[in-house]
């Protein structure tokens, strides 16, 4: 998501930093870049004229143009605007109410409403500790309670039993009653969707509000309409009291468009980002991080914490103590790719680093794909266990064993053990409380080996 931007805001912010100093017309000349990086994002005009004309007096003024380092206070600005723009700060979601707090989902047919009621479901249960019960209101698409109850199957989610015939309002008093008798702290109901607003789906949708009384009315939006996904959040609103937004899709955004417009359009914060098809997919939206990683600067606290949900305490105890005696082995480093397997592979991981275009001109220039982490991770599982706890036994005809298991060649396995190396001898210094190395290139050590 913001490729498209953070690679135009790059080459803007580039331009200025080479400069000793600033005049207005250099300041004028970027800010028409940033501008038309804007529109060219799927930016609303009117978003895009409003952000420029905040910029546009901080950015010439005379703090700046005698500033030891213009180009720097520049950047500074436009950040603070961008997080003015998106939110100040990340708004989340509310559940201080009674139980069973009723949590109501809108949105157009198609937008990814019920897989991101089962992931926001998930979402509770895993960060927040309550017990939660989906509900599903769409009577009307095919086979639409079924994917919810599916859903629900698949990741040990309650949801509530499916009576045919019954119409959306009976529904919602049912799971009412059946939560207060089945313990359920959160209610998710799942409203039906139209291919686009009408009367009758807003009609429905305020008689359900008036039912359940809902403490958030969050709007399930599709990132990749831009411009669209903004007003149709302006709708919504004029007729429920929308109260959060989610952007479904935003690992296919390249634009990042209508990030960057729905709160200033709907007055509504954005809460949650779809970043792909899986229920843990979801990602809070910070909107300091998001305007660190627009201008290129990378989000490594966001990265941190995706890391950090896959390691349990115990996995995390044994890591620790390898790294202080200085040990580790090829088992481990199938561990990190995996890991970085389920952080989205390379791109993911990536799209959180600081200079991400540099990063991936430099990744394109070495041929370097997600292939790569895939076919190692075969290689690994092509040896044996003595093998991978001590590589150095690894030769010329184990090395030929190994190939042929995992369909590659000798030269891959030859480039492997190199990585794994580089790596070990990373991990000793680490040790020994040397980071510096790692720190200074600013990224995880198995990407930065990928690079080498």
């Amino acid at each position: 998501m913001f490729e498209n931007l953070t690679n135009k805001f790059e080459e803007v912010f580039s331009s200025l930093k080479k400069a000793p100093s600033l005049d207005e017309k250099q300041v004028d000349e970027g800010l028409k870049a940033i501008r038309l990086a804007l529109l060219e994002a799927d930016v609303s005009l009117e978003v895009a004229k409003e952000f420029i004309s905040k910029v546009k007096p901080k950015a010439v003024g005379k703090e700046i143009i005698r500033s030891t380092s213009p180009g720097e206070m520049v950047v500074k600005v436009v950040y603070d605007e961008l997080v003015s723009l998106l939110g100040e700060k990340n708004s989340e979601i509310n559940l201080n109410s009674v139980p069973p707090v009723p949590i109501m989902m809108v949105g157009l047919q198609g937008s990814g409403k019920t897989t991101t009621t089962a992931k926001i479901a998930k979402f509770i249960e895993k960060n927040k500790k309550k017990k939660v019960m989906m509900v599903s209101l769409d009577i009307y698409r095919p086979a639409a309670q079924e994917q919810l109850k599916l859903l629900g199957e698949q990741n040990n989610i309650l949801t509530l039993p499916i009576i045919e015939g019954q119409l959306p309002g009976d529904i919602c008093r049912r799971a009412l009653s059946a939560a207060n008798l089945n313990g359920s702290e959160v209610i998710i109901f799942d409203t039906a969707g139209r291919t686009q607003i009408d009367l009758q789906m807003m009609s429905e949708i305020k008689e359900i509000e008036n039912i359940i009384k809902p403490s958030e009315v969050m709007l399930v939006a599709d990132s990749l309409t831009g411009q669209v996904a903004a007003n149709v959040a302006k709708e919504f609103k004029n007729t429920v009291n929308v109260s959060g937004i989610v952007l479904t899709r935003s690992d296919g955004d390249g634009r990042g468009g209508a990030a960057l417009s729905m709160k200033y359009v709907s007055e509504v914060p954005v809460k949650f980002l779809g970043v792909g098809e899986k229920i843990d997919n979801l990602e809070v939206f910070h909107p300091d991080r998001v305007a660190n990683r627009i201008l290129g600067m990378g989000d490594i606290v966001s990265l941190v914490e995706k890391a950090a949900e896959d390691l349990d305490e115990e996995k995390l105890k044994k890591a620790e103590e390898k790294l202080k005696k200085g040990q580790f082995s090829l088992e481990d480093y199938l561990s990190q790719l995996r890991q970085m397997k389920k952080m989205g592979g390379i791109e993911g991981v990536m799209s959180f680093l600081p200079g991400v275009s540099k990063i991936k001109s430099q990744m394109d220039q070495a041929g370097v794909d997600e292939k790569i982490i895939t076919q190692n991770e075969a290689v690994i599982l092509s040896m044996t266990k003595r093998e991978r706890e001590n590589p150095k036994i690894i030769d010329g005809s184990r090395k030929k064993r190994i190939a042929n298991g995992s369909g590659t060649d000798i030269a891959t396995i030859n480039k492997l053990l190199k990585q794994f190396k580089m790596m070990s001898e990373m991990m000793k210094k680490m040790s020994k409380g040397n980071t510096k190395g790692m720190a200074d290139k600013g990224i995880p050590p198995e990407l930065f080996n990928q690079l080498k």
